[in-house]
C-alpha cells in the first residue's frame, strides 16, 4: 500500500475514481504476501502488483467491473492453479490468492493511513471483507482503536477486534481473523481483514569492522533500518558506512540501556566486535530485550570463551539458547558480501521457521 501513495494521490486531485485490491490470504504457495496491493483507475491505470504477473489483468478486469457496480460494492476474488494450457487464469506456482477489492476512500481511513506511515508512526486497519458490515473498517493504533475514524458496527467486535489489531500492529503482521457477530472467539460469522503499516524493523550492527558494511547494506535492502554502533569514534564514521540509517558512537550495551526497550520480534541484533571488552556487554544488555534475533561474529575458540565469560556473569543456559553464534548460516561464506548473505540467511529461516535447506532437498511450499 505505501509504494502506492504517490500515484493514488495523483487520482485523486484529479478526482479519478479508483479500485483497491488487496491479498487477504494465500492457501499454499504465493508469489506476494497479504498486504501487497494494486490500485487500478476508472481510466485504467494500473499501479502495484499483486502476483507478479500471474492473475494482474483478472483483477484489472474486476476491478473495472467493480466500478461499473456502484459506489457500495466490494468483494472477495480467488485465483487458483493455471494450467499449462494458459486458457485459465491463475497462479502458476499452484497456490490460490485470496483478493479484496474495493473502491478507495479519499478521505478519513485513507488520510489516516497516509499522515502516519508518511511520518513512521505504526498504524493498522481492520476490514470487514466477509460477513455484516463487509467493508466496514477500524483504525488502530498501539493505543488502541479510533473511533473518530470508524467502527465494524458492534462495541464488543471493535472492542476484540482493536485487542486483537494491536498484537498484530506489535508483530508487524497482516493476516485474517474469524469472529462471531460480538466478537466472539471460535465462530466465523464475520471474517477481518488485519493490515499492519509498522515502521521499519531495526538492526542494530555493533561494531565498525570490515564486515560491517556488507551486512548494512544487505539488510537495507531487505528493508530493515539500520544503525551501527561502535564507541571507537575513528572506526564509526559516516565515510565508512554511508549506507547506514544512523551511526552512534558509544558503548552499545549503553546504546541498549536508550533504546532496548523498544526492540521487538521484527529486529535484530548482530554483534561483530568479536572482542571480549564490547560484545560481552552487549549481548548482556541485548538479553535483556525482547529483540527477535541475537546474533555474534567469531570463530568457535572465540564464542566457547565467549560463552564461558556469559555463563560467569550470570546470564542462564535459557538465555543463551537466544544467542545465534557463530553468527550466519553454514554456506561456505568467506568474503564479507557472502557473510552479510549468510547472516540475513539466517535471520530469515528463524523468523519464517524454515530450515535453510537447498529447495532442491525439500518438499513442500517454496514461499
Amino acid at each position: 500500500m505505501k509504494e502506492l501513495f504517490a500515484d493514488v494521490e495523483r487520482w485523486r486531485r484529479r478526482g479519478t475514481p479508483a479500485v483497491i485490491a488487496r491479498i487477504v490470504d494465500i492457501d499454499g504457495s504465493g508469489p506476494r504476501l497479504p498486504g501487497a496491493a494494486m490500485a487500478v483507475s476508472a481510466e485504467g491505470e494500473v499501479i502495484g502488483s499483486v502476483s507478479g504477473g500471474c492473475v494482474e489483468g483478472a483483477v484489472v478486469t474486476e476491478a473495472l467491473q467493480l466500478l461499473d457496480d456502484g459506489p457500495d460494492a466490494r468483494r472477495v476474488v480467488t485465483f487458483g492453479y493455471s494450467d499449462e494450457s494458459a486458457f485459465s487464469v491463475g497462479l502458476t506456482c499452484g497456490g490460490t490468492v485470496h483478493l479484496f477489492l474495493e473502491r478507495l476512500d479519499w478521505f478519513g481511513v485513507w488520510d489516516a493511513v497516509r499522515t502516519a506511515t508518511t511520518s513512521g508512526q505504526p498504524i493498522a486497519v481492520a476490514t470487514v471483507i466477509d460477513g455484516p458490515g463487509c467493508g466496514r473498517k477500524l483504525v488502530v493504533t498501539p493505543e488502541g482503536p479510533r473511533m473518530e475514524l470508524g467502527s465494524l458496527g458492534d462495541p464488543d467486535l471493535d472492542r476484540v477486534v482493536g485487542r486483537d489489531t494491536v498484537g498484530e500492529l506489535a508483530a508487524g503482521q497482516n493476516g485474517v481473523r474469524h469472529y462471531g457477530d460480538h466478537g466472539e472467539a471460535r465462530e466465523s460469522t464475520i471474517t477481518v481483514f488485519v493490515e499492519a503499516f509498522a515502521p521499519p524493523a531495526r538492526m542494530l550492527i555493533f561494531g565498525a569492522v570490515d564486515f560491517t558494511a556488507s551486512l548494512a547494506r544487505a539488510a537495507k535492502l531487505l528493508g530493515y533500518h539500520v544503525t551501527v554502533c561502535d564507541a571507537r569514534e575513528v572506526f564509526a564514521t559516516r565515510k565508512r558506512f554511508p549506507m547506514a540509517d544512523e551511526l552512534v558512537v558509544d558503548w552499545p550495551h549503553r546504546l541498549l540501556e536508550r533504546e532496548g526497550a523498544a526492540l521487538g520480534p521484527r529486529d535484530a541484533i548482530c554483534v561483530l566486535t568479536h572482542d571480549h571488552k564490547f560484545d560481552i556487554p552487549a549481548i548482556e544488555a541485548a538479553l535483556g530485550t525482547n529483540v527477535g534475533y541475537l546474533g555474534a561474529m567469531g570463530s568457535r575458540r572465540t564464542h566457547a570463551e565467549r560463552m564461558e565469560r556469559l555463563v560467569d556473569a550470570g546470564i542462564s543456559a535459557a538465555q543463551l539458547g537466544r544467542l545465534h553464534a557463530p553468527i550466519g548460516l553454514d554456506i561456505g561464506a568467506r568474503t564479507p558480501e557472502e557473510t552479510a548473505v549468510s547472516v540475513c540467511a539466517e535471520i530469515i529461516t528463524l523468523r519464517t521457521g524454515r530450515s535453510g535447506s537447498s529447495l532442491a532437498a525439500t518438499s513442500g511450499p517454496i514461499h
